[in-house]
């Protein structure tokens, strides 16, 4: 008989899981001790930034990635990167430790609740009750955690559990694909064959079903105009195409407003829809025929109006493509680019964009979490390969730097760039360490403006006023804090430094930071002024 540890490391051989995220404690030692060769750990100082490396690494896979972090405190301080992961639809197998079972109705020091307390934000959450289930547990965990829509599972292992003898256990395979309906996705081909002008809304999970070439296709075919969902996670369609107009706004009324053209909408995996302010309105105007195909049943029961059709994006996509009749192009199709704006001094966020998209790669990678100036972002950066964008989706700090890290572990021949705010790099600083100790070449670009600007803009346009405390960030130097973890850094004040700077970052082969002195302002990921009218919460 093998024991449990032994057995647990070749079932994670086989599901493919030989890096293993991780913080230790003291309840996770008696499965890391004597780590086998072919395994790799990658420290996180924290279990934010650890849990966020693994969320970055199983989004670029799209596969599952294995974490080990320390008792309860995974729970408290790496609950917000195990939120991200669920509403990103990463897929995590987020192992800890609990105390020796033998003591545990003791209420020894280091008890944990943790299972009870992350069950709301992962697909599931679980304590075997036998130290010979540790295996099949962690095994399930990971089946579970790529069935669409993909996400984390959560497993706390008594520290005891290791030793005990344990048989050995075979993989099995399990295929994630679900597909979806053709007679409701018959019904969406009718409604876009008889349609005059159709539009489509394209969403995170068309990368996690590999679908972006047929959604291109499908496009293509029909002519139609696309749209990017509401606070994009992820970018789904090459932004330099003619047929891109740009993302949605979150707020009901004037979504509704951008869409009131086209007599035929259809989603394609995304939520029907994501808002930020509230702005009452129509979610669709009427008379437009709504439709919805995803992966996630959650996204299609939670839908305020429209027609849903749960499945996989690139099957889906394909069947479209096969039933509808193509479409002429339409004559006022022609793209336009955006205006360059100018070297001005402070510089300006979209100026430094505009520098960036300039010099970068275009197979570069970027992990933003910037949502002071996350408008300017979106205008300036035109990234046309897929995979190319990873961002924060649910409003949570810290996303950023540990994504970035974990992308470009999974990513060594693309380079990582990640744009990020003096206010958000605070929330995840740890993963500069990473980084450098394990050679991820990210460039961390932060913008360092001094203040809370995304909530300044948000304060004007909700009408509360701007006498509220803690707005401004004073006394912070990102390049020695950068340095302090070993990280080469420097800071770029003029804007006339800013294209050689950048051009010696992407020649260099290791990780540094860039902390670039910005104007205050900038456009936010709201994208709206105050003529939209949202209520007055002042």
């Amino acid at each position: 008989m093998s024991t449990v540890r032994e057995v647990t490391y070749q079932v994670l051989r086989d599901l493919g899981m030989n890096l293993i995220f991780g913080n230790p404690g003291s309840t996770e030692l008696p499965f890391l001790r004597d780590m086998p060769p072919d395994f790799q750990y990658v420290l996180g100082l924290h279990e934010r930034t650890a849990i966020g490396m693994a969320l970055g690494y199983a989004m670029a896979r799209g596969k599952a990635a294995f974490v080990n972090v320390h008792s309860v405190a995974s729970a408290g301080n790496g609950l917000s990167a195990l939120i991200d992961a669920f509403y990103c639809h990463a897929p995590l197998v987020v192992t800890t430790g609990q105390q020796d079972r033998r003591q545990a109705l003791a209420e020894p020091f280091l008890v944990s609740r943790a299972v009870e307390t992350v069950k709301p934000y992962v697909k599931w959450a679980y304590e075997p009750l036998r130290a010979e289930d540790v295996p099949a547990t962690i095994a399930r965990g990971c089946y579970l955690a790529i069935q669409p829509p993909m996400g984390p599972v959560f497993l706390s292992i008594p520290m005891d559990d290791w030793t005990h003898e344990c048989q050995n256990l075979s993989v099995r395979k399990v295929s994630p694909i679900v597909e979806p309906d053709s007679a409701a996705l018959g019904e969406v081909v009718r409604a876009l064959n008889s349609s005059a002008n159709p539009a489509f809304v394209v969403g995170s999970q068309i990368e996690e079903d590999k679908a972006w070439n047929e959604v291109v296709a499908l496009a293509e075919r029909l002519n139609a105009d696309i749209y990017q969902q509401p606070i994009p996670p992820r970018w789904t369609f090459p932004r330099t195409h003619r047929l891109f107009r740009g993302g949605l706004l979150p707020a009901q009324s004037p979504l509704a407003d951008q869409l009131a053209g086209y007599d035929t909408v259809v989603v394609l995996g995304a939520p029907i829809f994501l808002y930020y302010a509230y702005v009452p309105g129509h979610t669709i105007k009427p008379g437009t025929k709504l439709f919805q195909i995803t992966n996630s049943p959650q996204d299609a029961a939670a839908a305020l109006a429209g027609t849903s059709v749960v499945g996989n994006l690139a099957i889906a996509a394909r069947y479209l493509r096969a039933h509808t009749e193509p479409r002429v192009q339409k004559s006022s199709s022609a793209r336009s680019d955006p205006m360059p704006p100018s070297p001005e001094y402070p510089i300006t966020a979209a100026y430094l964009f505009s520098v960036l998209n300039k010099v970068m790669p275009r197979n570069t990678i970027i992990a933003e979490e910037c949502p002071s100036s996350k408008g300017d972002l979106d205008t300036y950066l035109l990234l046309d390969e897929p995979c190319s964008f990873y961002s924060v989706p649910n409003g949570i700090l810290g996303f950023g730097l540990p994504a970035a890290v974990g992308l470009q572990l999974a990513h060594p021949e693309r380079r990582v760039v990640c744009p990020v705010g003096d206010g958000s790099v605070q929330y995840s600083i740890q993963a500069l360490w990473s980084a450098v100790q394990y050679k991820a070449p990210v460039i961390f670009v932060v913008l360092r403006n001094g203040d809370y600007t995304a909530l300044k803009s948000f304060c004007d346009f909700t009408r509360v006023g701007r006498n509220v405390h803690g707005m401004d960030l004073p006394g912070i130097d990102m390049v020695k804090i950068a340095q302090g973890y070993g990280m080469a850094a420097q800071e770029v004040d003029q804007p006339g430094e800013l294209e050689s700077v950048l051009k010696e970052a992407f020649a260099s082969q290791g990780p540094l930071l860039i902390s670039v002195n910005i104007a205050k302002g900038g456009q936010t990921c709201m994208g709206m002024d105050q003529s939209v009218n949202p209520p007055d919460y002042g």
